[in-house]
């Protein structure tokens, strides 16, 4: 099972550096993915902060949200975030020397409580915690 953390799917369907290998990867997939609640509420943040810095326009955005929509229905499973994963992610946020944030430590402690093998994910920070996590991280 693989975990999809928030910057791959902005990436996924907002022109960044690493969409061309965002859009790779997840053609090359042979399951699907797995995000959680929190994807949905981070995601949303991030277009929205695309807006405020003038990298998107509202229609733009419009049109991202209603393409993320369609990819929660059809290319990715939400699962629910369980009160044990919010206690493991405030334990990983507590080890301060791993600079995890907040959202990343959730992310992370979702992926483990639901047994996912791998996280997929474009930032550095989270791709060292899972690695100290004995989680495996994709190759995008």
């Amino acid at each position: 099972m693989i975990y999809l953390d928030t910057s791959v799917a902005v990436s996924l369907l907002v022109p960044e550096p690493r969409t061309a290998d965002v859009k790779a990867w997840f053609a090359g997939l042979t399951e699907v993915p797995v995000g959680c609640d929190w994807l949905l509420t981070e995601f949303d943040s991030a277009i929205s902060i695309k807006v405020r810095s003038g990298e998107l326009s509202e229609a733009n955005a419009k049109a991202v949200r209603k393409e993320f929509d369609r990819l929660t229905v059809s290319g990715l499973r939400i699962v629910p975030v369980s009160r044990s994963a919010f206690r493991d992610a405030a334990d990983l946020a507590k080890q301060h020397t791993q600079r995890l944030r907040a959202g990343d430590a959730l992310h992370l402690a979702v992926a483990r409580d639901i047994g996912a093998q791998s996280v997929a994910t474009l930032d550095g920070v989270m791709s060292a915690n899972a690695k100290r996590l004995r989680m495996g991280v994709e190759a995008i």
